[in-house]
């Protein structure tokens, strides 16, 4: 079996948006906000593997765009292609 090499990008807006969280948390527990930095990277290392494991997208109406709980958060993702899974943003529900 072939070794498949997936990529994962993260957009400007899912960045700036995970910068923005990180800030928050940051301000009444720095641990907590780099636990939470690192619980995502996890699940990001997870997606390689198991890109389906979001559910289908309510934010999209499209198989390939999927959404991954953390903590309250959503995490929208687009499976673009065999190698590469496109991180779309992240929010709470009440923001969106």
């Amino acid at each position: 079996m072939e070794n498949r090499v997936i990529r994962i990008i993260r957009n400007r807006k899912f960045t700036i948006q995970l910068q923005n969280i990180l800030r928050f948390i940051a301000h009444d527990k720095r641990s907590a906000a780099i636990d939470f930095q690192h619980e995502i990277d996890t699940k990001f290392e997870l997606l390689k593997t198991q890109s389906m494991m979001g559910r289908v997208s309510s934010y999209a109406d499209d198989e390939n765009v999927r959404d991954l709980i953390h903590n309250g958060y959503t995490i929208v993702y687009e499976i673009k292609d065999e190698q590469t899974i496109r991180i779309l943003e992240i929010f709470k529900w009440q923001d969106k």
